[in-house]
């Protein structure tokens, strides 16, 4: 691959006038993509970066995800892949700009929307308004966060343009307030380049969403025309920008797979061009939703939706890497508006494609308790939040006397429980009807109820954001509320107290383990034919979700992940091991059918 010609920005400007940006006073069109650097090992960024360069783009946009970034009050993470900086000053070296969406809410199908689930520690939380302790969080993250933007905006010599101000606001609240306190926060923190909004192309969107003095986008997937109209009625003058160019979507567990034809979306590009304006592609390149951050939706009225574990998006630039159709339709309808960059255009990295490999050995969750979780008793069963728990599974256990025959109900499940009666499989019961149950026999001698139940990704967009995980109600055998619980959480970051064993394959919710031996790491995906449902891990990376209600069949494995020589796979399997239990490695990706 060519070397690419790196660049240094000098001090600068970046304004508007009536119709246009301006940078130092002429006139430029923003052509940017939006590429997550938590959505990518960090060993990929420049591959990624050039990429988005090498297609005539001359700008990146990403969003930052507040949860990665305070995993726990009051203690921040800038180091590694979260070294946003870092990722900034590399996008710069390639010769692009630098649009920054801090939030506090960022939306992206992210858990949350990227707020932390500690904030709902706070049983009377309310978020993006004016509630003081929503707001005292929010300020200590834009201490810990802007500092470290202010040296790399274009005042000073850096590559940022541009930082928004909250997120697509007008589909959430009104507190006009609340966004004049995070923008006048944002300029009291050193940020002096220029503040937008964005919101979709609509009256109560616009009418709540802006601040009259901060430049408004909108966000669409098509119809150029009507947006930029809807945008014009409520900013008369200045650029026309679509900060979010919809050219794909995400997928949901159990729908299908979402594409959409490169030609049709080269043609509402050339649309957003022919008007003049400017333009943000989201996604240029999506990425994964690797360990347990993939978000969810749920809309008054709707069931209950979590999103997979690929982000892949159907964008211009696949989720390992690989230039698509669209990528070259893009390109070609830039080319059309902009001199494209000399810049090879690279071929697919090799993939790895190996199988099958034996996971021989296993340890059943229900008999590593005491080795993976600390126990806590509670009267009534308490959500993660309350236990200082950010994602995972949670085990709930109490004893009932008998006999008895009775239907156990679970009010506010969120989001899927297995229910075990003295250790035995008696059903799941899923998140989607108002109180879910199922009939359970207990014996003259009692019995010990286990409910494990698994978040699966709190929701991200919309009124429900407020989205405790485990159980938020309590549990009734018939009529009668049980308490006394012990209470497992089960985050699953550390497994190294798992006793794995070949004598026996474990039953139930199991954990599976096996090796195997590559030369050279490459890109691969793992397949797990047979297996139902639960989470994969490489050499102690979480992959993130797997479940054959799909779609998605296969699962991103980055090469920087792999070392050559030994290797270990450890999946944790809820229902239905593969017989023999066994996985794969396939060269290419399988993210289910269309229909």
């Amino acid at each position: 691959m060519k070397t690419p010609i790196y660049i240094n920005h000098t001090m600068g400007t970046f304004t508007t006038d009536d119709q246009q940006f301006l940078l130092d006073g002429a006139p430029f069109r923003i052509l940017s993509g939006a590429l997550h650097y938590f959505r990518i090992r960090p060993e990929q960024w420049d591959d990624r970066l050039y990429k988005l360069r090498a297609m005539g783009l001359n700008t990146v946009e990403t969003y930052v995800a507040w949860n990665l970034h305070e995993p726990r009050p009051g203690e921040f993470d800038f180091s590694g892949g979260l070294d946003l900086a870092d990722f900034i000053e590399r996008a710069a070296r390639i010769g692009l700009r630098a649009i920054v969406r801090p939030g506090p809410y960022i939306c992206a199908e992210w858990d949350m929307g990227g707020l932390p689930s500690w904030l709902l520690r706070d049983p009377a939380m309310r978020l993006r308004c004016m509630y003081q302790p929503y707001l005292d969080a929010v300020d200590r993250y834009l201490d810990a966060l802007l500092p470290r933007l202010a040296p790399l905006q274009i005042s000073r010599g850096g590559p940022i343009i541009a930082v928004q101000v909250e997120n697509e606001y007008g589909s959430y609240g009104n507190d006009y307030e609340y966004l004049q306190y995070l923008a006048d926060g944002t300029r009291a923190r050193g940020i002096d380049c220029l503040l937008f909004t964005s919101d979709g192309p609509e009256d109560a969107m616009l009418q709540s969403g802006t601040l009259p003095q901060i430049l408004k986008t909108v966000n669409f997937g098509s119809r150029a025309g009507a947006a930029f109209d809807k945008l014009r009625e409520y900013q008369p003058s200045g650029p026309l920008m679509c900060m979010e160019f919809w050219n794909g979507w995400f997928d949901h567990w159990g729908a299908p797979h979402h594409t959409r034809p490169a030609e049709d979306a080269a043609d509402a590009l050339d649309e957003i061009l022919a008007a003049g304006a400017s333009v943000n592609f989201y996604m240029l390149h999506g990425g994964t939703n690797f360990g347990f951050t993939s978000g969810a939706n749920q809309y008054p009225g709707k069931p209950f939706e979590p999103t997979v574990t690929s982000y892949d998006y159907d964008s211009a630039v696949s989720e390992a890497g690989d230039l698509t159709p669209k990528y070259h339709a893009f390109r070609a309808v830039i080319g059309k508006y902009a001199p494209l960059p000399d810049m090879p255009l690279p071929e697919p990295a090799p993939k790895l494609a190996l199988g099958p490999i034996a996971l021989p050995e296993s340890a059943s969750l229900l008999g590593a308790l005491a080795q993976i979780s600390a126990p806590v008793r509670r009267a009534a069963p308490e959500p993660m939040e309350a236990l200082g728990q950010a994602s995972g599974l949670i085990l709930y256990r109490t004893s009932v006397v008998g006999p008895r025959d009775a239907p156990l109900t679970i009010a506010g499940l969120h989001d899927r429980a297995q229910v075990f009666v003295n250790g035995a499989y008696v059903g799941a019961l899923e998140r989607g009807v108002a109180d879910p149950s199922i009939e359970i026999s207990v014996p003259a001698g009692g019995a010990t109820i286990d409910l494990l139940v698994e978040a699966m990704g709190r929701v991200n967009y919309g009124p429900y954001l407020a989205d405790r995980k485990g159980i938020v109600g309590g549990v009734a055998l018939g009529q009668q509320l049980l308490f006394g619980w012990e209470i497992f959480p089960l985050p699953l970051d550390d497994l190294g107290g798992l006793q794995f064993t070949t004598a026996a394959r474990a039953e139930g919710p199991s954990f599976f383990r096996g090796e195997f031996a590559i030369a050279e790491p490459r890109d691969t995906f793992l397949a797990l034919p047979g297996w139902a449902k639960g989470v994969a891990w490489v050499n102690g990376f979480n992959l993130g979700r797997y479940w054959s209600a799909g779609p998605q069949r296969t699962l991103y494995v980055p090469a920087p992940i792999l070392r050559a020589g030994a290797n270990q796979i450890v999946l944790l399997e809820l229902h239905q091991a593969a017989q023999p239990p066994a996985a794969e490695l396939r060269d290419t990706p399988d993210l289910g059918p269309t229909e």
